[in-house]
């Protein structure tokens, strides 16, 4: 079966196309970013080609999509666009919605949900919307990020907030990274099967902490929407509510706010230099004490999460990084690791240091290992999409696990 995963953000289009009866293969990826501006940027890399870029005018996610399966098409990595299968989608917010096919009924609960995930669900919804135009006999599948985290216990997903607010409105934690988290659960388990308590630590643009047991997930440091949790690259994180009514009172209006925790906060509020960490890092070895104080908050934040985990699992068989800074931040690695003897974690300082791929780094004497995983969310995506099309009647064959 051919599936397509589709990434999307507000002004971006990422997918990689997957032969799923022959070994899960990756056969083109490819990706659009500035789309709606004047000019936009494509690149396009089928497997065993060269990779191919340009600028272009794409004025819709349609367009993006449009093109490139044009150059699918173009490269013979499919003869007709007709020959996708399937379009598989790491959707982000449908509330309790897990992995389904794409219908009127689901977009419009994404749609209820547009308002807490401004930044994905609109486009997700617009880019379903061009696909079904496009190849409307082609199934799609929305794999929502909050689908994995189904499995936390209510106690840890409920606010204390009048009752009938979580019943009725369905205000609560719902959690999300649900693909890579996912992805490190499987992966842990096929690396060591007795590696059950696991917690993941997913940092980069976004960033989150999962525990997961027996490979379910019991507890994900976001909450109702992607804004909390950990500071991210330039959203809050975990702030107190009632501090709104001191930034009213000054003169904010709630556009400011909301504009201003969700895209002027983390890394670049506090550092006030950008929201990526390695500017951040650079910034602050260079003696910047803002910048300093945004890498600390940020470090402090993931270990409290690591230390909350820790007592929700009773203890912990692993600790994985993945994502871009979890993956490539050796000093953040490190300082997050820090002093955590008293639970048995300790880091392998040079290990650390030359961590390359999937490799362990945990010193001889740690009774829990800690490793730094890549990340496969696109994968975890085109299993779902998959396994969703065989519960329904569609019936694929497919050498890989449908998990």
């Amino acid at each position: 079966m051919i599936v397509l995963v589709a990434n999307l953000g507000s002004t971006s289009f990422k997918y990689k196309l997957f032969d799923m009866t022959a070994g899960e293969r990756v056969l083109a990826e490819g990706a659009a970013d500035r789309i709606g501006l004047p000019e936009s940027a494509w690149t396009f890399i089928p497997t065993g080609q060269a990779r191919r870029s340009g600028n272009a005018v794409l004025a819709d996610h349609g367009a993006a999509i449009e093109l490139h399966l044009h150059e699918l098409v173009q490269a013979g990595v499919i003869e007709k666009m007709e020959d996708v299968q399937a379009i598989g989608f790491k959707a982000v917010h449908g509330g309790e919605l897990e992995v389904v096919q794409v219908d009127e009924q689901v977009l419009k609960v994404m749609q209820q949900f547009a308002d807490v995930a401004p930044a994905h669900n609109p486009p997700y919804i617009a880019a379903m919307r061009a696909f079904a135009r496009r190849l409307p006999d082609i199934p799609q599948v929305a794999a929502f990020e909050t689908a994995f985290h189904q499995s936390i216990p209510l106690h840890r997903q409920a606010y204390a907030i009048p009752y009938q607010w979580t019943e009725k409105l369905g205000i609560r934690r719902y959690g999300f990274h649900g693909a890579s988290h996912r992805y490190i659960a499987t992966r842990m388990a096929e690396l060591n099967a007795d590696a059950q308590k696991i917690i993941s630590v997913h940092l980069g643009g976004s960033s989150s902490v999962n525990a997961t047991h027996h490979g379910k997930s019991v507890a994900n440091s976001f909450g109702m929407t992607a804004q909390t949790g950990l500071p991210q690259a330039s959203r809050c994180g975990d702030f107190d509510t009632f501090a709104l009514l001191k930034l009213l009172q000054a003169g904010l209006t709630l556009d400011d706010i909301w504009k201003k925790l969700g895209k002027e906060g983390g890394l670049l509020g506090v550092s006030g230099i950008s929201s990526d960490c390695r500017d951040v890092e650079q910034a602050a070895a260079q003696g910047n004490k803002r910048a300093q104080l945004a890498l600390d908050m940020f470090v402090e934040s993931v270990r409290q999460y690591i230390g909350a985990y820790l007592a929700v699992l009773n203890g912990a068989d692993a600790v994985v990084f993945t994502g871009g800074i979890g993956q490539n931040a050796v000093n953040i690695r490190q300082r997050i690791i820090s002093e955590m003897q008293y639970a048995g974690i300790v880091l392998d300082i040079e290990k650390n240091r030359h961590a390359k791929g999937e490799c362990r780094i945990d010193a001889p004497d740690s009774k829990v290992q800690i490793w730094v995983l890549p990340t496969n969310e696109e994968l975890i995506v085109a299993r779902q999409t998959v396994k969703a099309l065989n519960q329904t009647g569609r019936t694929v064959a497919t050498a890989g696990r449908a998990d």
